[in-house]
């Protein structure tokens, strides 16, 4: 991926294209919320009395008389379970976690497979530097499901107050991340001594200090304004310009390489049907292992089928490696039909305005398919006005991984009303370790498998992720709610054990800060089961405190 300094047509289209990025998620995803003041449920709330009905068939019958209690998605889940699985409670419960794990699968690989392939077009196209891609393009791809968990659990209509998920999951992913990814590769490179570069920590270090504490400062304020929420947010830009100032005139960091990283073992492909197997040892395996896994891919195909080939036939794309015309032509015919099925999902299908919405969608999606089949060729796809492929392939991924969040968000609030359990603890661990799962699998690999330079990319991913996360993710969240309510502030009332968490996150940044400095920066054993230790102490007194809310 080049870089070029000497043309001001490309600087301006770079400006262009990271403005345009920001203001796409702020004004495309954002819908309007209805308070001003965010709150979680209290034990008034109408979907709490559901822990004093027994049996399903009374729970149901509750259910029918109040307003949906997740209703960020397109199922009624809690519905769904007490008044369809009434004999069968266990199957209802099993059938939903099935869900949870197909829905993380779904987030993950859309984010990997279509969202970052666009972005990583979109960078060369644009000709962006090897410094900039990585601490945007590279972050928004690797971040892309922890800020759609949080754009979904602040915006909507009808959030009531799932904002407390959103930032439970930036915290627990931040945690994760931090402790736990950087304690594995910590350890796993203790023989190696493998040293991480001193200026590239600090910086990163302190500004990740700096985020967590602005945080704090919301929280402990109780509220935030739009220019507040604005200037958080903007924290990010300082921290991009300082990396690249680093970079340009200080010599650091070296190549990042967008598209290098993004082909590391992760969920690029997919989970279930990845081929870990070299050449080699293919040609020494007998014929009937052959055939057995022939017949486990073709089952596990079938499997994900449903999942798969809705996205293939609405978001575009244009690699040469998975171009196909047929598809190409369909999913730009199909894009503008399902955006207009989202934007009516509420609305009666028979009225007027959903008729109107209807009807251009359908006749864009012909025009675009009909154009498509004129311009492009069978064997290769178009090298011409290649930008509004790209950026049709970056929304439509984008609208994909919006579904799969509100979907994900909703599903989990709603087990949280099942099983007893709050929400928050849940954005906490179970959507937290969900959305990290792709860093951990990246950045260990990449450690473990590329020297030292591997792991230097490794351990800086593993902080440059959650600053995005915190100040990006978070941020536009709370821009998109102060906005709705602009001149007032939006009124944050969240649960204190939450600083807790923050507080344990800090003593993880401060345990790596001074293990390193002591051990010439080198990652060791004593590092790595510090920030384990710590994770597991933070994690264990958040469930000890829920479970004794229970009791």
């Amino acid at each position: 991926m080049g870089f070029s300094f000497s043309s001001i047509r490309y600087g301006y289209l770079r400006i262009t294209f990271l403005l345009l990025l920001s203001y796409i998620l702020f004004s495309v995803i954002a819908t309007p919320v209805d308070s001003s003041v965010l709150k979680p449920k209290t034990e008034h709330d109408g979907c709490s009395a559901l822990k004093h009905f027994h049996d399903y068939q009374s729970k149901c019958a509750y259910l029918k008389t109040i307003d949906p209690c997740a209703s960020q998605g397109f199922v009624d889940y809690l519905s769904l379970l007490y008044c369809n699985f009434e004999k069968f409670p266990l199957l209802g419960q099993s059938l939903l976690f099935l869900w949870l794990l197909a829905l993380f699968y779904v987030l993950g690989h859309t984010a990997s497979e279509y969202f970052c392939s666009s972005l990583e077009s979109l960078s060369k196209l644009l000709n962006l530097s090897p410094t900039v891609a990585g601490v945007t393009l590279l972050s928004l791809g690797n971040g892309a499901p922890d800020l759609f968990a949080s754009l979904v659990s602040f915006m909507g209509e009808d959030s009531k107050g799932t904002y407390d998920v959103g930032l439970n999951t930036v915290v627990g992913g931040s945690s994760f991340v931090t402790c736990v990814v950087v304690g594995i590769i910590s350890i796993a490179l203790r023989s190696r001594g493998v040293r991480i570069e001193r200026s590239a920590f600090i910086r990163d270090v302190c500004f990740f200090c700096a985020a967590i504490g602005s945080l704090g400062l919301i929280l402990v304020y109780g509220k935030i304004n739009l220019w507040g929420a604005l200037g958080f947010c903007s924290l990010y830009a300082v921290y991009v310009a300082f990396v690249y100032l680093s970079w340009r005139f200080g010599g650091e960091g070296g190549e990042f390489d967008l598209e290098s990283v993004h082909k590391r073992v992760s969920l690029s492909e997919p989970i279930l049907q990845r081929e870990d197997v070299d050449e080699e040892h293919r040609s020494n395996v007998a014929d009937d292992d052959h055939q057995r896994h022939y017949y486990w891919k073709l089952v596990v195909w079938v499997m994900t089928l449903p999942i798969y080939l809705p996205r293939r036939l609405t978001i575009p794309v244009v690699s040469e490696a998975k171009w196909s015309k047929p598809l190409a032509v369909t999913s730009v015919t199909l894009a503008p039909v399902l955006l207009s099925f989202l934007w009516n999902w509420k609305c009666s299908p028979t009225s007027f305005e959903a008729v109107i919405v209807y009807l251009t969608g359908c006749l864009v999606g012909i025009v675009l398919g009909l154009t498509a089949l004129a311009t492009t060729k069978k064997s290769n796809p178009p090298k011409k006005w290649l930008l509004p492929w790209l950026a049709g392939g970056f929304v439509m991924s984008m609208t994909w991984s919006y579904i799969s969040a509100q979907e994900l968000v909703a599903l989990l609030t709603s087990l949280g009303y099942i099983f007893g359990v709050s929400p928050s603890i849940l954005g906490l661990t179970v959507l937290a370790w969900g959305n990290s799962i792709g860093d951990l699998i990246t950045n260990v690999t990449m450690a473990l498998h590329d020297g030292d330079e591997g792991a230097q990319v490794a351990v800086s991913g593993c902080y440059a992720g959650p600053i995005f996360n915190t100040l990006f993710a978070l941020g536009i969240s709370l821009v998109g709610c102060a906005w709705e309510v602009y001149p007032l502030s939006i009124v944050i009332k969240t649960d204190p054990r939450l600083l807790e968490s923050l507080g344990f996150l800090v003593v993880g940044l401060v345990w790596s800060f001074l293990v390193l400095f002591s051990n010439r920066m080198r990652l060791g054993g004593v590092m790595g089961v510090g920030l384990l230790v710590i994770y597991l102490a933070s994690l264990s007194i958040r469930i000890l405190q829920t479970v004794g809310d229970s009791y």
